[in-house]
């Protein structure tokens, strides 16, 4: 378990969205804010804030997002290997790219990836193009990640032997 008391989280609003509730006396509005937050060295984590008022929605959001801490492993600046994230109606391809490639991907997965700490990665998002369902698929694909320490321990074999095979 991360303990995000320790690290040094930088906050990123994705998405705010006005809710409308038609009642008796007229309409009530709320907010919705999707968060992610990450220490640009590997974890990230999202959270969905839901009050009255967009400040409140934005701190409640932040706190949930901690909870929902990840660690990605980095490899020179990207990915270690391919992924596809899924979630709902989106799919997030990610594939590791060259150094001086950049962040090549769509809004919500580009401030996911960002947060994490990636420099260098190609994505494509396909389907829905929702916020929500976009950072969801984003950090699932993150979440399937293996370092290459973790792959040569499984295998019995050394880290060399993983790149080079």
């Amino acid at each position: 378990m991360i303990n995000p008391n320790e690290l040094t989280l930088e906050e990123k609003v994705v998405a705010v969205n006005r809710v409308t509730k038609v009642v008796e006396g007229g309409r009530k509005f709320s907010f919705s804010a999707i968060v992610v937050v990450g220490d640009g060295n590997g974890i990230v984590g999202h959270g969905l804030g839901k009050t009255q008022e967009v400040t409140t929605a934005i701190a409640k959001g932040i706190e949930n997002a901690k909870k929902n801490l990840i660690k990605v492993p980095i490899h020179n600046g990207t990915i270690p290997h391919s992924a596809i994230g899924k979630f709902c109606g989106s799919s997030v391809l990610l594939k590791p790219a060259a150094p001086g490639t950049g962040i090549k991907a769509g809004s919500g997965a580009r401030v996911v990836l960002e947060s994490a700490g990636i420099n260098n990665i190609l994505s494509k998002c396909q389907g829905s193009s929702n916020p929500h369902n976009t950072v969801k698929a984003t950090l699932k694909a993150l979440s399937q990640m293996r370092d290459p320490a973790t792959v040569a321990t499984q295998r019995g074999i050394s880290v060399d032997k993983v790149f080079n095979g």
